[in-house]
């Protein structure tokens, strides 16, 4: 099939939204939403960087979106649209194609999406997916990096290093792991779990936030800069999955803290919160992210995933 056979088959059908005229324009419109602001993220990701080139399609479709929906949650917005950038590898096979639409299409009814448009082209080089996601928010209460407040707690949600974990038994860790345990994990790593639900409601309760994509220690270490504060982790009240520590025995917490992948939402709110999240830390006065183990700091050679 050609660039256009494949629009109309795969991803018209997407298009579910008025804007996006059936992917029959070169551009969308976007309604205006009086009182909100608009908020826009993109993230790209590739075969042999971000996934494996077998993971099965539409894993790949929907961890391609979902990091994106990590972002929009960690702002408190509500995701509405994305845009589609594909690269193909030749020849490009319409099973793939098929099971890869199935997948965005699962995720767009759970998290009341729609495509609004994009680009399809061929590579010679490996398989690689940029989406643009778009989602709205209370004017003026984005969610920022920057508004940590001397006095916050530091509160996380999900469980830290899943995704790692699953990325470390398809390479081979883990052999004598239980079935239940490495499908667990391996999941965690094919199709993140971004608190997108909750992340509709952030505005009202953080005063900072940052999706946990790079790493804990590193993901907090941006939003202590940008805040010009001091963030201190209390390793004991990391929260790590049960099937994490089976694998990963007592290397488990230096190993998540400094992990990828995880998308979840680290924000900064006033004590005494309760919630799907725990509380994992404070702010206060300095610089960078300390990680304290019976209040002794502990140094994490490699704080984060690094892209270069």
């Amino acid at each position: 099939m050609d660039e256009f056979g494949i629009i109309a088959r795969y991803f018209a059908p997407l298009a579910t939204a008025p804007g996006a005229f059936g992917l029959t324009d070169d551009a969308a419109t976007i309604p205006a939403r009086p009182g909100f602001d608009l908020v826009v993220t993109t993230d790209q990701v590739a075969a042999g960087t971000d996934f494996f080139a077998e993971d099965p399609a539409s894993t790949v479709a929907q961890k391609a979106l979902r990091v994106n929906l990590s972002d929009l949650a960690a702002k408190g917005a509500r995701p509405e649209y994305y845009l589609l950038n594909l690269a193909l590898p030749r020849p490009a096979r319409e099973e793939w194609l098929a099971e890869f639409t199935r997948g965005l299409s699962e995720d767009q009814r759970q998290f009341g999406i729609s495509l609004l448009g994009g680009d399809t082209s061929a590579t010679e080089g490996p398989l690689s997916i940029s989406i643009t996601a778009m989602g709205f928010v209370p004017a003026g209460r984005m969610v920022t990096r920057s508004g940590a407040k001397l006095g916050d707690a530091v509160y996380v949600t999900g469980t830290i290093g899943d995704s790692a974990g699953g990325l470390a038994l398809l390479k081979g860790e883990g052999k004598g792991l239980s079935e239940m345990d490495r499908t667990y994990l391996v999941d965690r790593y094919r199709v993140p779990q971004p608190p997108v639900a909750f992340g509709n409601g952030l505005s009202d309760i953080a005063h900072a936030g940052v999706d946990v994509s790079d790493g804990l220690i590193a993901d907090l270490g941006h939003l202590a800069l940008a805040s010009g504060v001091g963030i201190v982790v209390d390793a004991e009240r990391v929260p790590l999955s049960p099937a994490l520590r089976r694998l990963w025995g007592a290397d488990t917490l230096a190993r998540a803290v400094a992990a990828g992948d995880d998308y979840q939402t680290a924000f900064t709110a006033p004590l005494g919160l309760s919630g799907p999240f725990t509380r994992i830390g404070r702010v206060q006065a300095g610089e960078g992210v300390n990680l304290r183990v019976n209040g002794e700091e502990v140094v994490v050679p490699q704080p984060g995933y690094r892209h270069f």
